[in-house]
């Protein structure tokens, strides 16, 4: 007896017994011909299991030059060794985080290109472009568990009941500080508080002259951060309704509060930031504090030892309102409707997750599971850091990460209309007005609203997002 799940078939004996039972070893532990660099012995095999389905012809993969060198060089073997043994001929296309966007669009205009892409952001905008991944996804929960919250609400529509994207995983976004700087500022364990960072940051610029790196551009990190800002004083971009709220007090007062944090702690050069600029900056010795992913540290590890042993970790800042973050990244594969094998797109995704263990590993515990079962270790990890941290449970307090990273459609999904508003800068571009002193907060926010609300409208006359008709 088969079940059928869209263009694959997933027979009920697999299905019982689990992914792990037809599971044929086919790279050994850490110190094998797959691992660029760092320990050995302690990385998780990567297991295979034979499609029920034939499959055959080429898979076209399309993603972002990882902020972690190793995982591409990994990834480009791992997947062309599966395609070999299931008989689809893989090429893996790397390109810059930045164009992926305006890639998938041409690529959807033209209706030609990649099977499958995957970009570090959600991307609802493109819904009616896509193949529907609600088969993947429920797969995934059958065979490793229970999808994180935060993945579904990055790639779940329900107002269409579509999954417009696959979300295997995802990156939190702590806040990285330099231990020394706010030692003597009198912060010897950083900030804890958006105050706190305005206080601590502009003390470190005024006596150390090192700015901190909040970025105002019209880049990701930019977006990311400003949200969780506007979050923490009790702000949002929709409601759970899918209504634009923006234009709130809460909203003011935390574009406000940007305003003071950069005249006090920061120049103008975060206005012009790309997603690379604050790792830059942070490896460079040149910024006190930045909210990223550990990415930037572990460049500082292998350039600047004794730097990356400065460098240290919060979780997200505590504001009037709250203590949130948005996700650092959240992986969106999507499938377009162009694409010429659907059915290899669909099971190497299911075989990417099976592996998700070595994703992580070779990311060097950048890359976080959205089906915690797949990466079992990964608290063990963080409490003892294979890759060198010192101390060796630096990165502990990643462990808690759940408890304050939210999605960037908070109170609602990551729909077709938060996709567009997160896609055209928007938020920092509020911010920045505000900053620069162009605008008042209230100026800034009542534009971002004049300009969010078409989005929403539209979109909504779509019949794609929910909220006031």
């Amino acid at each position: 007896m088969a079940e059928q799940m869209g263009p694959f078939v997933i027979t009920r004996r697999r299905f019982l017994e689990g992914a792990t039972a037809a599971a044929v070893l086919l790279a050994g532990c850490g110190g094998d011909e797959e691992t660029v660099e760092g320990p050995t012995g302690n990385a998780p095999g990567v297991k295979f299991n034979e499609p029920d389905g034939k499959l055959s012809g080429g898979l076209k993969i399309l993603m972002w030059s990882h902020f972690v060198p190793r995982h591409d060089k990994w990834f480009d073997k791992f997947a062309q060794d599966w395609g070999s043994k299931v008989g689809v001929d893989v090429t893996v296309d790397h390109i810059e985080v930045t164009g992926i966007p305006t890639r998938v669009a041409s690529e959807i205009a033209a209706k030609s290109g990649h099977d499958v892409i995957q970009f570090i952001a959600p991307l609802p905008q493109f819904e009616p472009s896509v193949v529907d991944m609600t088969d993947v996804t429920q797969e995934a929960a059958r065979r490793y568990g229970k999808q994180i919250p935060l993945c579904v609400k990055s790639s779940f529509n329900p107002t269409t009941k579509k999954f417009f994207a696959y979300s295997p995983g995802w990156v939190p976004d702590p806040g990285n500080y330099r231990k020394s700087m706010w030692e003597k500022a009198g912060f010897p364990d950083g900030p804890s508080t958006w105050d706190e960072l305005r206080e601590g940051g502009s003390k470190i610029k005024s006596d150390q002259g090192i700015q901190l790196g909040i970025g105002m551009s019209q880049e990701i990190d930019s977006e990311i951060v400003g949200r969780s800002l506007m979050w923490s004083y009790g702000g949002a971009i929709q409601d759970v309704n899918e209504n634009v709220t923006i234009n709130s007090p809460e909203t003011v007062d935390a574009v406000a509060f940007m305003k003071e944090l950069f005249e006090g702690a920061m120049t103008d050069e975060v206005f012009a930031w790309n997603p690379a600029s604050n790792n830059q900056g942070m490896v460079g010795g040149k910024l006190s504090y930045i909210v990223n992913s550990i990415s930037a540290y572990r460049t500082t590890q292998k350039v600047n030892p004794q730097q990356a042993n400065d460098t240290f970790f919060v979780q997200a800042l505590e504001g009037p309102a709250a203590a949130l973050a948005a996700q650092h990244v959240m992986y969106n594969w999507i499938v377009p409707k162009h694409a010429e094998n659907v059915d290899a797109a669909k099971e190497f995704l299911l075989h990417y997750t099976e592996n998700y263990a070595r994703a992580t590993w070779e990311s060097e515990l950048y890359d976080f599971p959205a089906f915690p079962k797949r990466v079992p270790r990964l608290n063990a990890w963080l409490d003892d850091d294979p890759f060198g941290s010192e101390p060796r449970d630096k990165l502990a307090v990643l462990k808690s990460a759940l408890d304050w990273s939210t999605n960037v459609g908070r109170h609602g999904n990551a729909n077709t209309a938060i996709g567009e508003v997160f896609g055209t800068f928007i938020v920092p571009n509020m911010y920045a007005r505000a900053a620069r002193g162009r605008q008042s907060p209230e100026e800034s926010v009542a534009e971002a609203e004049s300009q969010i609300t078409p989005i929403f409208e539209k979109w909504r006359r779509k019949g794609l997002i929910g909220g006031a008709a």
